[in-house]
């Protein structure tokens, strides 16, 4: 029977045992991209509705966003972190954000299973959690986006994202499936948990298909490629007067 990567509690295996190497791992084998477009999904969100707005990040991870949030918004009130994986956020607290710990909160949840409260965010935002998810996944964090924004309230998500149509996806492609599955195993001692990251992107394709699922939800929503469509993302707002799908 072949494994389901889509499965809660696969996926958080693979990012409770990626959590202690994930950051460096990522942004060299992504040769920094990967930051550079957390800042740039961070620029691209609406601004949020309140003086001093509260707002969830979504498969939070490391929480390697919150330091451009916060530059962005440096009256945000509070970041309320939701990630499946215990270990991504034992990292993020204990190597990186233990200054920040007033403003963060966390919620160790599969996010679909999570009951976060009707219309209680100014903002939500996630960075490289949409892979995770599959189609089905997509409608439920949808509906989920929908209900947790407060009138007026803004989103923006970001993912690593198949580049059809750029002369150089062959290779992009080939360091992906590749050579980031031969570094791990080399430097890694024989893992194979980065690899799945990589599996996980090119499943994915790009954010296009998520983009209309959530305008399907009555909510304002903008797409956007990044680098030759390396990565995409979908932004927006929820309506003032909102009329539930």
């Amino acid at each position: 029977m072949s494994e389901d990567i889509y499965d809660p509690q696969f996926v958080k295996g693979v990012f409770d045992r990626c959590s202690g190497q994930y950051i460096t791992f990522s942004w060299i084998c992504s040769f920094g991209f990967t930051e550079r477009w957390r800042r740039q999904c961070v620029e691209l969100m609406p601004e949020p509705p309140a003086p001093e707005p509260k707002g969830y990040d979504l498969m939070a991870g490391t929480g390697e966003v919150w330091p451009h949030l916060l530059k962005r918004f440096p009256g945000i009130g509070a970041i309320t972190a939701v990630d499946i994986s215990s270990g991504m956020h034992h990292r993020a607290m204990e190597r990186l954000h233990a200054h920040r710990a007033h403003k963060i909160a966390f919620i160790e949840d599969d996010v679909l299973a999570s009951d976060l409260p009707k219309e209680s965010a100014d903002f939500i935002i996630s960075t490289f959690g949409l892979k995770t998810f599959n189609g089905e996944q997509h409608a439920k964090l949808a509906k989920l986006v929908a209900h947790c924004l407060k009138p007026g309230g803004v989103f923006c998500m970001i993912e690593a994202s198949d580049p059809r149509g750029w002369w150089l996806r062959p290779l992009y492609l080939f360091h992906l499936k590749v050579m980031l599955p031969l570094v791990e195993r080399t430097l890694l001692r024989g893992a194979q948990d980065f690899a799945r990251i990589g599996t996980y992107s090119t499943n994915f394709g790009d954010a296009s298909a998520f983009a209309e699922i959530l305008k399907g939800q009555g909510l304002d929503v903008a797409f956007k490629r990044f680098f030759f469509g390396c990565a995409t993302a979908v932004a927006g707002r929820k309506p003032a007067a909102f009329a539930p799908s």
